[in-house]
Formats: C-alpha cells, sequence, structure tokens
C-alpha cells in the first residue's frame, strides 16, 4: 500500500490555516462588541422612557377622564377609540373601516340588555367599533338582523321600530340619552330624550350626531360621528330590535351597557391628544414611544418601529462609484453575506393597530419597577428592546411610557466593522497565502533541480556520469547542494579507482602468472616423480583458472570501450542467429538447438560481432543449467514494431525474486563447488549492456509451465 506522498508546498498551505484563527478571532470580538452595544443600547432606551416618563409625571389633566381611573377594564363595555388616518364618509357603506376591521368587536348572546323573550342568535347580533379622527368619535354598526322594522311615516314614537340607543355623560356630568330611529334608510340625526329614564318622549332632534343608516342582505349598517366635546368618558350604544310589525314590541336590546343606567354605563378611551402633542417631538428619537394608562391601554403613540432602528446608519452610495466600490457590491459583499445576515426592512409588526399592550417589562413598571424586555417580532425575523417606567401621579402609578426599538442598527454596525474585517483578513490571507506559495515553490522547485541533478549525475546502472554544481546561496538547501557536490566528487573518485582496479589488478598480475607458468613448465620437462607430477599439474590447473578470472576481469571494461568506439551497420538478423546456432551445435554436441522465424524481414542495425557476443553469454548460461539431450530454443517474432528474441531451456528454475537482479554485475545463483569454471557474474550483465547498445532490453523469466528458463530480448527495429 503507498503512502500518501505530501509535498512542501501542500504542508505549507495547511499551516497556512492556522490563520484563519485571526479571522475567527476578529469574529468573535465584533459579536462581544455587539454584546456590548446591546447593553447600552437597553441602558439607553431606559433613560429615553425615564426622560419621557418625567414629562409626564404629576400632570393630573392627561388623567382627568374617568376611563383612567377605572378599576377594571370590561372588554365590549369599555370601549377603546382606533386612531383612524383618514376621515370616514358616512355613507352606510363599511368599506372605510375595512383596514380597522379586526379591531371590531361581536356583540350577542352576552351583550343582552333585559332580555323579553329567549334570545335567538339569528334574529339579532352586531359588529362594533369606535375610532377618533379629530374632534369627532366614529362609531360602525354591521347588524344582522333577520327582520328590520323602520319607523313608520305617521308615527310619532322612535321606540316601536328598530333603534339605536346612545347614553353617555356630557362634560357637565349630565345624564343625555339619545334615540336613532329612521323613517327610511338614509342620512340620519339622532333624537335626544327625556330626562326621564322611564320615558322615551323625544325632546328634540340632534344634529351633532350624524350618520347614515343603510339597509344590507343580512340586516343593516350604521355609520355615526358626534364632536368628542359632547361627552366626558362614559358611554353606551345599544340596539334594539322590534320583529312584530302589529305589535311593534322590543324583543330585546344587544349593547356595550345599558343605556337607561347612568352607573352602568362603559368607558370610551380616546387617545390623548395632549400627550400626542409632547411625544410629537420624539418623533425623531429614532425609537416609537408609546404611553397607556393603568390597564396597558393605548394612550397616544409616536414613531414607527420600523425606523426605530437605535442608529442612524447611512448605507447610500456615491452615484459616481469607485471600481472598488463596484467591486465590493458584486463580488465581496455577496461572499460575505453567505456568512452575515443583513436586518430585513419588511418584518411583521404585530403591534401595528394595537390599542392595549402587553409585557412583563410594562407589568413591572405598572407596579412602579422600571424594566426592560428582548423580544422577537411574530416572524422571528427582527429582535426589538422595549423599556417601561412608570408615570406617576400623587405617588400612584396612572400608567407607563413604553419606548421600543430594533437592534437593526447595531446589526448594520456590526456588519460593517466585519466588512472592514473581512477586507483586512482577505488581504491579509491572500497575500500570506500567496507569499508563503511563492516560498513554497522556491524551495520546492530548488529541491527538485537537487533532486534532478543528483539523478542526472548517476546512471540508472549506478555510475556516476556528472557532478552536481555547488549552490552558492547561504541556506540549508545550498548547504545540502554543497555537500552533495563533496559526496559526490568523493565517490567519483572511488568508483574511478574501482573501474580501474580490474584492469590494473589484470595488469599487475599477468607478469607473476606467466612467470609461475613457466616456471611450472619448465619443471614439467623435466624427470619428475608421480608425486612431484601430481604437484605440477595441481598447480597448472591454478594458473590456468587464475588467467581465466583476470580475462574475465577485464572483459567487462574491454566492451566499454568497444562499444563507445564501434559503429553500427545494418546487418540480418536470421543469418547471424543461423551462424551462431550451427557453432553452437559444434561447440555442445550434447545440447540441441532450434530455431523458429516467423518473420522474414530480420535487417537491423547495431554491431554483429556484439549481438553474437550477447547471444554466447545467454547461451553459455542456457547450457550450464540444462540436461544433456535438451531442447535450447530460439524463436524471433515481431510485435508492435519490436523485434521479440526468446531463448528458453529446460532445467532449473530461477530463484524467487532474483529475475532483475541477475542482470546486475558481479551476481551468480551458481551452486558452490557445482562448475569447475570461475564466475564472477559478469555474463548476463555483459549481455545486458550489448542489448541497450542497441537500445532493447533484456528479461529473464521462469516458464510458464516451470519447466525451465526463458530470456527475452526486446529490440526497436
Amino acid at each position: 500500500m503507498s503512502r500518501l506522498r505530501i509535498g512542501i508546498r501542500l504542508k505549507l498551505l495547511l499551516l497556512s490555516l492556522f490563520l484563519f484563527a485571526i479571522p475567527w478571532l476578529g469574529y468573535q470580538y465584533v459579536w462581544e462588541l455587539e454584546s456590548y452595544l446591546r447593553l447600552g443600547q437597553e441602558q439607553t432606551m431606559v433613560g429615553t422612557a425615564r426622560a419621557v416618563a418625567t414629562a409626564l409625571h404629576e400632570r393630573p389633566t392627561l388623567f382627568d377622564n374617568q376611563a383612567a381611573y377605572l378599576k377594571d377594564v370590561k372588554p365590549g363595555t369599555d370601549l377603546y377609540a382606533h386612531k383612524i388616518m383618514q376621515p370616514i364618509q358616512l355613507d352606510g357603506d363599511l368599506s372605510d373601516w375595512q383596514e380597522y376591521r379586526h379591531l371590531a368587536l361581536e356583540y350577542g348572546e352576552q351583550n343582552l340588555i333585559e332580555p323579553v323573550v329567549d334570545y335567538h342568535p339569528d334574529s339579532l347580533h352586531f359588529t362594533h367599533m369606535v375610532g377618533q379622527f379629530g374632534p369627532y368619535l366614529y362609531a360602525m354598526f354591521d347588524v344582522t338582523d333577520d327582520k328590520v322594522l323602520l319607523r313608520p311615516q305617521n308615527s310619532l314614537r322612535i321606540d316601536r321600530n328598530d333603534y339605536l340607543q346612545i347614553a353617555l355623560i356630557d362634560p357637565q356630568g349630565e345624564f343625555q340619552r339619545y334615540i336613532v330611529a329612521p323613517f327610511k334608510p338614509g342620512w340620519v340625526n339622532a333624537y335626544q330624550l327625556d330626562p326621564d329614564i322611564n320615558s322615551v318622549k323625544p325632546l328634540r332632534l340632534e344634529t351633532r350626531i350624524q350618520g347614515d343608516w343603510r339597509i344590507t342582505p343580512k340586516g343593516y349598517n350604521i355609520e355615526l360621528r358626534f364632536p368628542l366635546e359632547m361627552m366626558s368618558s362614559k358611554i353606551a350604544f345599544a340596539i334594539a330590535d322590534v320583529d312584530d310589525q302589529k305589535t311593534r314590541l322590543k324583543r330585546y336590546s344587544v349593547g356595550t351597557a345599558n343605556p337607561s343606567q347612568s352607573d352602568s354605563l362603559g368607558t370610551v378611551l380616546v387617545p390623548s391628544p395632549e400627550i400626542e402633542k409632547i411625544l410629537k417631538g420624539l418623533k425623531y428619537s429614532n425609537a416609537r414611544v408609546w404611553v397607556v394608562d393603568n390597564h396597558m391601554r393605548v394612550l397616544a403613540r409616536s414613531g414607527s418601529i420600523h425606523s426605530s432602528t437605535g442608529v442612524n446608519t447611512d448605507d447610500a452610495y456615491a452615484k459616481n462609484k469607485s471600481w472598488w466600490q463596484r467591486f465590493e457590491q458584486r463580488w465581496l459583499l455577496p461572499l460575505y453575506y453567505q456568512i452575515l445576515t443583513k436586518p430585513p426592512a419588511d418584518f411583521v409588526d404585530e403591534l401595528q393597530d394595537a390599542y392595549a399592550l402587553q409585557g412583563q417589562d410594562i407589568a413591572h413598571a405598572l407596579a412602579g419597577k422600571p424594566d426592560s424586555l428582548w423580544r422577537l417580532s411574530s416572524d422571528n425575523k427582527a429582535v426589538i428592546l422595549s423599556a417601561a417606567h412608570p408615570i406617576f401621579l400623587d405617588d400612584k402609578v396612572m400608567g407607563a411610557v413604553v419606548v421600543e426599538q430594533t437592534t437593526h442598527g447595531i446589526r448594520t454596525l456590526r456588519n460593517k466593522a466585519l466588512e472592514g474585517l473581512f477586507h483586512v483578513i482577505l488581504a491579509v490571507m491572500t497575500l500570506g497565502t500567496l507569499a508563503l506559495f511563492l516560498f513554497a515553490s522556491r524551495i520546492s522547485s530548488r529541491i527538485r533541480k537537487l533532486r534532478d541533478q543528483t539523478e542526472s549525475a548517476i546512471d540508472q546502472h549506478g555510475k556516476i556520469i556528472g557532478t552536481i554544481p555547488a549552490s552558492h546561496t547561504g541556506d540549508e538547501i545550498g548547504d545540502l547542494s554543497r555537500t552533495f557536490h563533496s559526496v559526490l566528487g568523493k565517490l567519483s573518485q572511488y568508483n574511478l579507482y574501482l573501474e580501474n582496479m580490474a584492469s590494473r589488478l589484470s595488469h599487475e598480475l599477468r607478469t607473476p602468472v606467466a612467470v609461475v607458468n613457466s616456471s611450472l613448465e619448465n619443471m614439467a620437462l623435466e624427470d619428475q616423480t608421480d608425486d612431484s607430477k601430481q604437484y605440477i599439474d595441481r598447480a597448472q590447473q591454478g594458473i590456468k583458472r587464475l588467467s581465466k578470472i583476470l580475462n574475465n576481469m577485464s572483459e567487462a571494461t574491454r566492451l566499454e570501450q568497444a562499444m563507445m568506439v564501434s559503429e553500427q551497420e545494418k546487418f540480418n538478423l536470421t543469418e547471424l542467429l543461423s551462424g551462431c546456432i550451427e557453432g553452437y551445435r559444434m561447440a555442445y554436441p550434447l545440447r540441441q538447438f532450434k530455431l523458429d522465424m516467423s518473420i522474414t524481414d530480420t535487417s537491423m542495425m547495431g554491431s554483429p560481432e556484439l549481438f553474437a557476443q550477447m547471444l554466447d553469454k545467454i547461451v553459455t548460461n542456457a547450457v550450464e543449467f540444462s540436461a544433456e539431450q535438451s531442447v535450447i530454443r530460439f524463436e524471433c517474432t515481431e510485435k508492435a514494431g519490436k523485434l521479440q528474441l526468446s531463448i528458453s531451456n529446460q532445467g532449473g528454475l530461477l530463484p524467487e525474486k532474483m529475475q532483475t537482479q541477475l542482470l546486475d554485475s558481479m551476481v551468480s545463483v551458481r551452486p558452490q563447488g557445482e562448475s569447475q569454471q570461475p564466475h564472477l557474474g559478469l555474463g548476463l550483465y555483459i549481455a545486458k549492456m550489448i542489448a541497450e547498445y542497441h537500445q532493447g532490453k533484456i528479461s529473464i523469466n521462469n516458464l510458464h509451465d516451470n519447466s525451465g528458463v526463458m530470456v527475452t530480448i526486446t529490440i526497436v527495429k
């Protein structure tokens, strides 16, 4: 299994990943800074709420209506006059109320007033709400009545038909009652009733109470308005249902409260114009401000939560953007905002039309303790901070000031800070990584250059054929280069000594060997005893063996010199093989030699003498490792434009993992004492040198059936 190779450049690149700790630390620092900004925003909001509350302390005129002093608020009885943005057109068409319809209340069985008969929901129920625009109070009634009876044209009674009754306390504290009972649909005014609560006699037409009565498929609609100056804060509305056209008796009434009893009237809370004037200047405070009474009902408000970001941020760019701004907007910011989030401008404000608030901070403020609260918008897109502070009147809490802001400003500032931080980090990371990459590339190129110089200085056989230039740089790689240069020089001298040692040794030993050999020959000519003659024969055999060794030692050197000066010529391989095989048959009569030629054109470039010498070395090994009368087969084929000559013999097999080593110098697998001839392991090495001279290669393998060995020579034609 090969090991994963990791270069210096990759290692330095992996090491440079630690640089990402810098942006992470910067990112964490900005988030920590945001938490401190939020804490500061919270303190600022509490201070703003305190400042607004200070302007409202001890001002009883702001809370002079009876609705502000209620101990308990009854839904449906104690009404809230919602702020209307545009005046309502009094035409009986309720489309002007459409955007406020979700604030309307349903009135039915639970709002019955002195019923005469059993109640049936289909007989009478209605939807009702009141609103305030300018100095007027508007009221809307969407009535469902299975049978609508209007006032007869000749009737002086106003209670023998369906009618709307209004009861209120005027600014002088007087209890006043009014009835709206038209002869026909259309424009209506109210009749003021006799002060006697048991009487329904009309005194006069009250033209300040104006409206319209419109018949609908399910009943009728009523739209009214009257000046706020007509009333204090106590009021009640009730609709009477008359279905029997003969008796014209009232079946029952459904209303907000009993309009016949002054002490049972409900209240209507109208947003305070005085408080709104005080809050008007706060619309520049970049916050939404509420003032609520002690029942958490809204008395006044100022500002919009969508624009209450807490911090003024200018996102506008110059019209003529620079190349950097264009590049930043097109490429960098989209990349950054894969991580960052922009504060959304379209989050849902669930308190947009609220007439009552709730929350732990407001509850604490109404208990006399300032408090703040973090909350999410209903769509979880915005974080809203609210701070509440109590409003005191004679040491009694009369309401609270609630100030709200989103964290959009802080988030925008955080994003701006992170954008700048990312700019710097991206520049540092890019330049740092590029510098490390160039530095690693420079080191790698120098190391690869040193490697290439080392490989080119030594050939594939281990022979030193060149040198390594000494580097003049003063770093470790330069020191390594100079060391390689020195070591290679010393190895070159040593290898040269070893290369010349064979020829020197052969030259130096030939003279003493010749002297010994001639002395032995002279001694052999004299009369010798049997013992001395035996000794002389053994000495002569030893001298011949020593001479053979000297010849083999110098053969490789002579061959290299011969290949250097030999000129290649074109020769026919078939003729060469045929001649050599005839010679082998004569030299080795105990072996059989066969030649199989499957191609006709066997011409090639090279040296026939050297090629024949290569064959001699291979055949010598084949003969020595084969049995007598066995076949040594020569087979010549052509594959992919290359000549392939195979020489196989039957006999012993090659040892495992020795096929490639047998072609090296001084390698032999012959058992000791098995051969009478000296072997230095140079035969196949010489054959490999000759094959490479002919631009070929030689390989040795066991036969597939393990019956012998095959030597394959592949040469390019």
